[in-house]
């Protein structure tokens, strides 16, 4: 585990397995997680894992700046050739993440098992 990356109600850690890195997402993803959300998406793209993935399992929230976050994060891991996978989202940020096409980029899974194994969407 790394250090816990936090600012005003957001936190994130990055954990490695293999050739994966899992960042654990907790609290309200905004304009205030901009710093630690990217931050941890450098240490993970740091450990140049084959797939990146976001565990959302302890997010309570996400604006649409939250989602512009989520899209550079996106926009990164499709610059570097690296798979992005995200799991643990409600049912209401999976109808958002389809509405708004980010669905189409990156794959979700219902739990961190099947996103490892990349399996099951």
């Amino acid at each position: 585990m790394s250090e816990v990356l936090q600012t005003k109600g957001f936190q994130a850690q990055v954990r490695s397995q293999s050739n994966l890195a899992v960042i654990d997402l907790m609290g309200e993803i905004n304009g205030t997680a901009d710093e630690a959300l990217n931050t941890a998406y450098s240490q993970a793209e740091a450990q140049n894992p084959a797939t990146v993935i976001l565990n959302f399992g302890r997010v309570s929230y996400i604006n649409s700046t939250g989602i512009a976050l989520i899209v550079g994060i996106m926009a990164r891991s499709r610059k570097a050739h690296r798979q992005l996978a995200v799991f643990g989202l409600t049912d209401h940020y999976k109808e958002i993440f389809q509405i708004t096409r980010l669905a189409d980029f990156l794959t979700i899974y219902e739990d961190e098992s099947a996103a490892a194994a990349g399996t099951g969407k």
